[in-house]
């Protein structure tokens, strides 16, 4: 089974779990609501990618890192609700975050973030239906993220990841690429549950 697929298959209740604290399809969302969502995000964002770095860097130029990176576009879209330098920097940081000893659990963090790029272009549709284009919550730019390239970024990850695994030739790395893909959605989900004070159901 190829990479891709066993990490769908293999992280799915994961996903689902991390999904069910995400509450921005919210047909009650605010503005408000909004903001506190970002601010989680950001608080989980900021310490997780520069923990990805590093062992990240060993598949540059594939993967692009640069225009990967999603904290500068939460950072924009929270001055625009109004924090500046001093409030973001106030804002709690995700911890404990998920162990990240090598590239195969890098990648399976990376796994998870790119497909909530991905994910996030339902999201992107609905908010801008929802809130419209006069109800002061910005432009969406950490939803907008890779604009019409959200297919060729999720595609060019899936090659590098498929590449790496291939290089590896082990099942001890495609098990640490999985392994790092559901420690990451658990860690979203147990840091969302703690930001919007959902009742824990893991």
């Amino acid at each position: 089974m190829e990479l891709l697929q066993r990490l769908k298959t293999e992280t799915r209740s994961h996903h689902e779990r991390t999904e069910g604290v995400v509450r921005l399809m919210d047909a009650h969302l605010t503005p408000g609501d909004y903001q506190s969502h970002l601010e989680a995000f950001y608080g989980l964002y900021l310490p997780l990618e520069a923990l990805l770095a590093a062992p990240l860097s060993a598949l540059e130029p594939a993967l692009n890192l640069e225009a990967r990176w999603k904290t500068p576009l939460l950072e924009a879209d929270l001055r625009t609700l109004g924090h500046d330098t001093g409030s973001l920097a106030r804002l709690p940081r995700a911890s404990p975050l998920p162990a990240v000893p090598g590239l195969a659990e890098a990648l399976g963090c990376a796994y998870v973030l790119e497909g909530s790029t991905l994910g996030g272009q339902l999201i992107l549709r609905h908010l801008m239906r929802h809130f419209g284009p006069d109800a002061g919550v910005g432009v969406f730019a950490f939803f907008r993220a890779y604009g019409d390239q959200v297919g060729p970024m999720w595609r060019a990850f899936g090659e590098a990841l498929t590449q790496a695994s291939r290089r590896a030739a082990s099942e001890s790395f495609d098990a640490a690429v999985v392994q790092g893909a559901r420690d990451t959605f658990d860690t979203f989900a147990a840091w969302l549950m703690r930001e919007h004070d959902v009742p824990v159901r893991l």
